[in-house]
């Protein structure tokens, strides 16, 4: 039986084969983590809304994405609605797919960053007399943004694995085209090592963007923190400030 061969390892660490499915991989959790966000948001709106209708729908949503595997989405999406006359190509499905299944778990992330800010700064925005629109994009989302970064972070880890299961359906990512060398060099441990070292890359970088991230959203809110009994004076401060730049 073949033991572990370092040189064939590195080797496998350098394949521009393999390489190019790790950025495949990157570019399937991006292009998922940013459809992913902007229809999570819309989702999270809806549950929030008063209209029984909007919300019920958007909670089924949730439910149902959430509630079963990427798997089954990704070979309905790619299988089965083709025999309905709908079809997708297969970067088109896998991205399709990514969004859907990422919409759903950002959503509920979404809602609790909105739930933990204060009700009283709507109030005050109201109050200073914002739409609604811009009461979302001044005063709330960065605020969100803040809170729910910890979340995003473990997400967009799952994210990076989960582009994995697109092999199932011939996406060269990285997971399918390790499989694709190890079947022409039968290197099964180093080519799947060396598969292992790209993800732990990929995972890293966005950990250490993730920080990044954190530390400048941190500096940026501590100097809104203030004392209880300065709160209120300071917030409609800021919000005054908001009304006169828009």
């Amino acid at each position: 039986m073949k033991g572990f061969d370092v040189l064939d390892f590195f080797g496998a660490l350098t394949n521009t084969f393999l390489l190019r499915g790790a950025l495949v991989t990157a570019g399937l959790a991006v292009a998922g983590l940013a459809g992913g966000l902007a229809f999570g948001l819309v989702i999270a709106l809806l549950r929030s809304v008063r209209n029984g209708v909007a919300s019920r729908i958007a909670r089924i949503y949730v439910w149902f994405f959430r509630g079963t595997p990427l798997l089954i989405q990704l070979v309905v999406i790619y299988s089965g609605l083709p025999q309905i006359g709908i079809k997708f190509g297969v970067i088109s499905s896998v991205i399709i797919a990514l969004v859907l299944n990422e919409a759903a778990y950002m959503a509920e992330i979404m809602r609790s960053g909105f739930l933990a800010i204060p009700a009283g700064q709507r109030d005050a925005a109201n109050a200073l007399g914002l739409s609604r629109g811009q009461t979302l994009h001044r005063v709330l989302l960065p605020q969100v943004a803040r809170i729910i970064l910890p979340a995003l972070g473990n997400s967009v880890n799952g994210l990076l694995k989960a582009t994995s299961v697109t092999s199932v359906i011939s996406m060269e990512e990285l997971m399918r085209r390790s499989e694709m060398a190890m079947q022409v060099r039968f290197d099964v441990l180093e080519v799947f090592a060396a598969a292992t070292v790209d993800y732990l890359v990929l995972t890293t970088m966005w950990d250490q963007l993730q920080r990044l991230l954190e530390r400048r959203l941190n500096r940026a809110h501590s100097g809104l923190v203030v004392k209880p009994g300065e709160a209120a004076r300071k917030q409609l401060q800021q919000l005054e400030r908001l009304k006169h730049e828009i």
